[in-house]
C-alpha cells in the first residue's frame, strides 16, 4: 500500500485512493508521549448541591465518572476504529465541581510510537457522559462541552492550547 503524498494538508489516515486506513507507525521511534484534555458538564445549581451532599440516588457521581474516564482511556482503540492500541503507563482523571457544573481533566502517558491525544480526549468524553447519565433523572438541562485538548508532548512536535 502506498503512503499518501506528504503535503501540509495530507491526511495520514487516507490512502492515495481515498480509503480510510490505519497509519503505519512501525518505523517511528518510541518516545514518551503525554496528553492532557478537559471537558465540562454544565449543571443546574440544585444538581450541584445534590452531588456535593452525596445525595444522588445513583451514588458518587464524581467518583464513578473518574473510574469511567480511566477505563475509557484504556479502551480507546476499541472505540475509535483507526486508533492504535497503546500500552498506557499513566491515566489520571480528575472530576470536580465548579461554579457551573463538573470540570473534568485527564492526563495520559505512554512510551510508544504514537501520541495519546485520543486517549485523553476519550477519557474526558466518557467521564462527561457518565456525569450526564448519573444526573439525567434530576437535570435534563445538563450540557456537555466543550471537550478539548489542552496539551500534548512527544513525537515530532509539542502542542499547548492558548487561552
Amino acid at each position: 500500500m502506498s503512503q499518501a503524498t506528504a503535503s501540509p494538508l495530507a491526511l495520514s489516515h487516507v490512502s492515495d485512493d481515498g480509503a480510510a486506513r490505519m497509519v503505519d507507525v512501525s518505523d517511528k521511534l518510541p518516545t514518551t508521549r503525554t496528553a492532557r484534555a478537559e471537558a465540562h458538564v454544565t449543571l443546574l445549581p440544585e444538581t450541584r448541591r445534590l452531588i456535593r451532599e452525596s445525595a444522588m440516588k445513583k451514588g458518587d457521581v464524581l467518583g464513578v465518572a473518574r473510574i469511567a474516564g480511566i477505563q475509557a482511556a484504556k479502551r480507546t482503540a476499541d472505540l475509535i476504529p483507526l486508533c492504535h492500541p497503546l500500552a498506557l503507563t499513566k491515566v489520571e482523571v480528575d472530576v470536580a465541581l465548579d461554579d457551573h457544573g463538573a470540570h473534568i481533566e485527564a492526563a495520559v502517558r505512554c512510551h510508544g510510537p504514537t501520541g495519546v491525544e485520543m486517549e485523553a480526549l476519550t477519557a474526558v468524553s466518557v467521564a462527561a457522559l457518565t456525569v450526564y447519565d448519573m444526573v439525567k433523572a434530576v437535570d435534563r438541562e445538563a450540557v456537555i462541552g466543550p471537550i478539548r485538548l489542552i496539551e500534548k508532548t512527544g513525537g515530532k512536535s509539542d502542542y499547548e492550547r492558548r487561552g
